[in-house]
């Protein structure tokens, strides 16, 4: 079993792929599940959320110009880019929304796999994708009414209670969960990987579905704008570190955490609050960021870091 698991979930970007091309050719058994795109967050949030501890939010005390760095890159730089690159390809409002909730949300939970892979700094990786998740409470909501608000409406507000309900209450209770199970809890984590794979194969083949007549008219022009928003995060991330003088590990992990979202939010606060077309640059860059990610790991593994520098 635990075999069976490993390739399922290794093969995410095949997944997304192939579930996304039969969403395309065949829509019809996919579209009815954009309904439960919420309901599929939550899971994933709450499978986080058991995957870390407490120890997770404190060591940011450990590191903070490590933290600060990458809170600037994640918060500051990537949301305002995103605003940029809807400004001067001229996206239509309901894809410039989108775009913009994508910049503006945290860092996803392939980074602390990317970051391992990278022989980056893992622990970093992990501190970074947690504390980010609990700032995107507040920053998310914020920053999509900032930016957002320019192309169409934006109720704030609507968005906090979103991401709280799909963020904060799952990842906190999967923490509580964890430290009640204590050592129970490992044969739990074994099975939420592979769960999480599947509902983001499902929620991305339900935004295609739904989606159809968008991706065939704009597919390729938004596939350049998320790479570039994507890979100018990753340099980004590395420039940023790289000016607060960090450790090369960190240089790496403040990158990965950058330039990777977390794309499921992003699908699911488009789709709940605009529509589905909305949602497509979030599942666009689900397979984009994957793809960087995997190529920039395999490229860092033959530059092996001596030691485990810490920031």
């Amino acid at each position: 079993m635990s075999s069976l698991l490993r390739w399922w979930t290794q093969g995410f970007v095949l997944w997304v792929i192939l579930f996304s091309v039969a969403a395309y050719v065949v829509p019809a058994p996919f579209a009815p599940l954009g309904e439960y795109i919420v309901l599929g967050l939550g899971v994933i949030m709450f499978g986080m959320g058991m995957t870390l501890t407490p120890a997770d939010f404190m060591r940011v005390a450990q590191m903070p110009r490590a933290a600060l760095c990458g809170v600037i890159g994640q918060f500051g730089v990537m949301p305002l880019l995103a605003y940029l690159l809807a400004k001067a390809f001229r996206l239509e409002p309901e894809v410039a929304i989108g775009f913009v909730i994508l910049g503006a949300c945290p860092g996803g939970t392939a980074s602390n796999v990317i970051a391992y892979l990278a022989k980056a700094d893992v622990a970093l990786s992990v501190t970074m994708t947690a504390c980010s998740t609990i700032l995107a409470v507040f920053l998310t909501p914020a920053l999509v009414n900032l930016y957002g608000g320019e192309f169409l409406d934006v109720d704030a507000f609507a968005l906090f209670k979103s991401v709280l309900f799909v963020v904060l209450l799952p990842v906190g209770g999967g923490v509580l969960l964890r430290g009640v199970l204590k050592k129970r809890s490992e044969a739990i984590l074994e099975y939420f990987p592979a769960l999480s794979v599947l509902v983001i194969v499902l929620v991305i083949a339900a935004i295609v579905a739904l989606s159809r007549d968008k991706i065939a008219e704009m597919g390729s022009l938004l596939g350049v704008i998320v790479l570039t928003h994507n890979s100018c995060g990753l340099a980004v991330g590395y420039g940023l570190a790289s000016v607060f003088r960090l450790p090369p590990a960190a240089r790496r992990t403040i990158a990965i955490e950058v330039g990777m979202q977390n794309s499921g939010l992003g699908v699911t606060l488009a789709n709940a609050h605009y529509s589905a077309v909305a949602a497509l640059p979030s599942s666009i860059f689900s397979v984009v960021h994957n793809l960087t990610g995997s190529a920039l790991a395999t490229l860092w593994q033959h530059k092996p870091l001596e030691g485990a520098d810490k920031a």
